[in-house]
Order: structure tokens, then sequence, then C-alpha cells
């Protein structure tokens, strides 16, 4: 079993290398659908898988832009963690729209704070507007998926054995 939850963390961390590609315009080139996957890790199979994807997905998002923020995308891997953690918890608890409104103002408000001081309060102001739109399409789609890939994963496609 433990072999299978590795298989189905490293798809969906590509998924997440994938989503990387795809950019939301922001001062920085990191800002991509990137966490989409993190947050079906953390629905479908909690909010420690969830936050493996999100930390290794941010990180490929960022390598794909450059890491224009230098180490502080280490920060970013970790905040990105603990969010995916905390809506995970959340939406397994049935609170699925405190999971994505929290997740949602997490990421866009709280989540930027410290590069108030790491940066500057003009730097806060420029990404948030983006982390917000970046935010609200990721959860949205996996808010719409969710459901759909809970009936595969619960129904036989993660539970069937596979003979070797």
């Amino acid at each position: 079993m433990r072999g299978k939850m590795v298989s189905w963390l490293a798809m969906l961390t590509a998924l997440s290398a994938v989503g990387a590609m795809i950019k939301i315009p922001a001062i920085v080139d990191s800002v991509a659908l990137d966490v989409l996957p993190a947050l079906l890790a953390a629905a479908l199979f909690g909010g420690v898988a969830g936050a493996i994807v999100g930390a290794f997905g941010h990180l490929i998002s960022a390598m794909l832009g450059g890491f224009p923020l230098g180490p502080m995308h280490f920060l970013i891997a970790v905040e990105m963690a603990a969010l995916v953690w905390i809506f995970g918890i959340l939406y397994k608890n049935n609170k699925k729209v405190i999971a994505s409104s929290l997740f949602i103002l997490g990421n866009s408000f709280v989540a930027p704070i410290p590069f108030i001081f790491l940066m500057n309060k003009g730097f806060y102001l420029a990404i948030v507007p983006s982390l917000l739109i970046g935010s609200i399409v990721n959860t949205g789609i996996a808010m719409v998926s969710i459901p759909r890939l809970t009936s595969l994963v619960s129904h036989g496609l993660f539970k069937r054995e596979t003979k070797q």
C-alpha cells in the first residue's frame, strides 16, 4: 500500500509541474496552477499527502520561473505545505466551504505577510492580486474536480491490487 501512495504522490507532483507551466500574470513568475494537484491530494489522501505535493509543487513552479525570490521560495514552500495541510484536515471533516475560504485567504493575504519585512510593503501590495486570482482559480477547479475523483479513488482505482 505504501508503494501505491508514493506513486500517487509522484503522479500528483508531476501534475503540479504541468500546472506550474500555466502561469498567472504576476510580478514574480512562480504564481501558477501548481497547487491544484496538492489540493486534490489533500482531499483524497489527507493533509500530509497534500502538504508534500504542495511543497514540491511550489518548488517546481519556482524553478520553472527561475527562482525569482531565491531561497525565499523555501519559506513559501513551507507556507504552501501548511495551508494545504489545513485545507485537507478541514475538507476531510466535511468543512469544504471553510477549507476553500481559508486556503484562498491564507494563500492570498496571510502567506505573503513575511515579505513585507523581507522585501517591502510595495511587493506585498503588488503580489496579492495575482495570488488572489491564482488561489481562486486553483481552489475552484479543485472543488469541482474532487467529488468526481473521489468516486474513482474510493471505488477501486486506488484500492485495487495489481498483479505483477
